[in-house]
């Protein structure tokens, strides 16, 4: 198959995992290539991103390297054989690619939940609270940068609204919504958007009182993507350079205690909707 460039976070994503396959089962890079009839460099392709791999190769790579979980193997199968040419390929070098791989990654995960604590979730923002966020940057972003994103953010939203809508969940700190990142009308109309995803019971929204004691994770933010398979599993985190995508088992690990943990500070969804119902009365 041809050669990439440049590839995307879940291509990378199964390019990891048969680097572990092959790893786990002993095999040197040069070993792999002679089970498989190619050379080194194609195995260290694959295993860079840079060269997709057919379903039949796939199937032999993970036969040489011993794999008997089947699951694991049909998983893996299916995110080589996936075509999806998602809407987000749309701003294929007109967004950093960040952003394209992050929408990806909600399309086809199984599940998202979700902890943020200093500004509504990208999925919920309005147009108005979205450009507010992105006109905060650093230099300021010139309107032809600006609208993008913000479209991009809102197109988002396509994971909840579809026919099979993914499930999700988000725990949302007090202090995300209490800050007035453009103006009270801006606020206001962000409060009764985030209630309409909550009775469209697509989406479930747990608040963290500032006055809840004990909670001590306010630097905690991520968004935590479900595989087909708990292995498969991504933790995206913001980072200086843009998102980060963390995949390593105990990584993954920490990260779904912190999640548990987190949850055990949060009221429950309907104690929350009436949270942000007083909270919009305020305004």
């Amino acid at each position: 198959m041809g050669t990439k460039r440049e590839p995307t976070a879940r291509q990378m994503r199964l390019a990891v995992e048969l680097r572990r396959l092959r790893e786990a089962a002993g095999l040197s890079s040069r070993e792999a290539a002679a089970l498989l009839g190619v050379n080194s460099v194609q195995i260290s392709q694959i295993e860079s991103g840079t060269s997709g791999v057919s379903e039949q190769r796939l199937r032999r790579m993970t036969y040489n390297y011993a794999c008997a979980d089947k699951n694991l193997v049909e998983a893996l199968v299916a995110m080589t054989t996936d075509r999806t040419h998602g809407w987000w390929e749309e701003y294929r070098g007109a967004l950093p690619t960040v952003f394209l791989d992050v929408a990806e990654a909600e399309h086809h995960g199984a599940f998202l939940r979700e902890v943020v604590t200093s500004h509504v979730p990208g999925l919920l923002q309005t147009p108005d609270y979205a450009r507010a966020v992105f006109g905060y940057m650093v230099p300021e972003l010139p309107e032809t940068e600006l609208r993008p994103r913000v479209e991009h953010r809102l197109r988002r939203r396509a994971v909840l609204e579809r026919d099979d809508p993914i499930p999700y969940e988000t725990i949302i700190h007090e202090a995300a919504l209490r800050i007035l990142v453009s103006d009270r009308r801006t606020a206001r109309t962000q409060f009764l958007e985030v209630l309409r995803a909550i009775e469209s019971a697509r989406v479930t929204v747990r608040i963290i009182p500032l006055a809840q004691e004990g909670f001590a994770g306010a630097g905690i933010e991520m968004m935590y993507v479900g595989g087909p398979l708990p292995q498969l599993d991504t933790v995206l985190r913001d980072a200086p350079h843009g998102t980060a995508f963390i995949d390593a088992e105990a990584q993954l690990t920490r990260f779904r205690d912190l999640l548990n943990k987190v949850g055990r500070a949060a009221l429950p969804p309907a104690e929350s909707r009436d949270f942000i119902h007083l909270m919009t009365k305020e305004l």
